[in-house]
């Protein structure tokens, strides 16, 4: 492959093995934070021990996906600083607002959240895990915002041979941008959903002894998935007003539609036929090895999506502005790319494992002896902090 296939391949693998993080990410925060808030209204021990099984599955993840973020920022200065130079003053503000919400106000309170078990006051404790949740999906909000003026530079024109904001309201209102964000949040609370149902059908086919709580975190988790298969399927399908003339036409047309059809086809299963049917039935034995296999489709699914968005664009890096060659960091060698290829799809695939494995450990373990919300050996909560 020439230097400029190398570099695409570079931020495609390592682009879609960070929102492997991501999407989970998104799918898991809503549903501990209203996990937490049930415990807090009811006091309900079975609430509080869901919360901090599934807010530690939610934290492992956290934790790793940060460090594959960091990742893709330094693949802007890399090889694409052409993008940098040519639209850096529009692309890069979504870019800085979304290191602000994401490294330093959702980091922040999801510590406060970590931390505060026993320690803050109920309701400020709660606060916390829902900031964490909004700061999410803000910081998902600004890369849209920005992956959307790609695909359609609104709100821009080009003054001395660079792209300048002119209208931050249309960056923000852009048409690929106001159904493809409801659709990554379906796809965010699809894959979190399955991943409670495919856990929780894993130990119930192991006949664990906590048949209540895992029950209650498959319907939970299957309830999650509905809602989000729905809004996954009705915003894919909206999309298609916002999406370019051109955009799918030529020999890249077939697969591309072939996926999108494959995946509304399995959302439509899922949401009207497969998810109803678990949900008031979650003892059902032949349902569990189902949810396990379905476990990984929605990640499968996401990526796929992505590609669709993504390759439908080629050859332009910026819609009719600016092509992928033209954005490529000049001076790059075959050589350069292929290393930092190697040490990038590497050091990320790594961590995928590494999430994977710690993640499974914790399932297999089930919701005895978490670290999340322990009281140190021989430490008491404030009796006005405790829940």
């Amino acid at each position: 492959m020439d230097v400029l296939e190398l570099a695409r391949t570079q931020f495609a693998v390592t682009g879609s093995l960070h929102f492997l993080f991501v999407v989970l990410t998104l799918g898991l925060a809503p549903v501990v934070a209203l996990m937490h808030t049930r415990h807090v209204l009811s006091g309900s021990a079975l609430h509080g021990g869901m919360t901090r099984f599934w807010g530690q599955i939610y934290v492992i993840n956290y934790a790793l996906g940060i460090v594959t973020g960091l990742v893709m920022e330094f693949q802007f200065g890399l090889s694409w600083s052409g993008l940098s130079h040519y639209a850096g003053d529009v692309f890069g503000a979504p870019l800085a607002m979304e290191t602000l919400v994401a490294f330093f106000l959702e980091s922040t309170f999801l510590g406060l959240w970590i931390f505060g078990w026993g320690r803050l006051p109920k309701w400020l404790h709660l606060a916390c895990i829902w900031l964490v949740t909004l700061t999410a999906y803000a910081s998902a909000f600004f890369i849209m915002v920005a992956n959307s003026f790609l695909q359609n530079p609104a709100g821009s024109v080009v003054r001395n041979g660079r792209l300048e904001l002119v209208d931050f309201g249309a960056l923000l209102t852009n048409k690929t941008l106001v159904f493809s964000f409801p659709h990554v949040i379906g796809a965010g609370l699809l894959t979190g959903g399955l991943v409670l149902a495919g856990a929780s059908a894993y130990q119930l086919r192991r006949r664990t002894r906590e048949t209540l709580f895992f029950t209650k975190s498959l319907r939970t988790g299957v309830g999650v998935a509905a809602v989000g298969a729905f809004l996954a399927l009705g915003f894919g399908y909206a999309q298609f007003g916002g999406v370019q003339e051109g955009k799918f036409d030529g020999g890249a047309g077939v697969p591309l539609a072939l996926m999108i059809e494959i995946g509304q086809l399995l959302a439509f299963v899922l949401l009207f036929l497969l998810l109803p049917l678990i949900y008031w039935l979650p003892r059902w034995r032949w349902t569990h090895p189902v949810l396990i296999v379905m476990t990984p489709v929605p990640f499968a699914l996401a990526i796929l999506g992505w590609m669709a968005r993504e390759i439908g664009r080629q050859p332009w890096m910026v819609w009719h502005k600016l092509t992928v060659a033209d954005a490529l960091t000049p001076g790059l060698t075959s050589g350069m790319v292929t290393a930092s290829l190697i040490g990038f799809a590497g050091v990320l695939g790594l961590l995928a494992v590494v999430d994977y494995v710690l993640i499974a450990r914790v399932v297999r373990r089930g919701p005895r002896d978490l670290d999340l919300g322990a009281v140190p050996a021989g430490a008491e909560p404030a009796p006005a902090m405790s829940y």
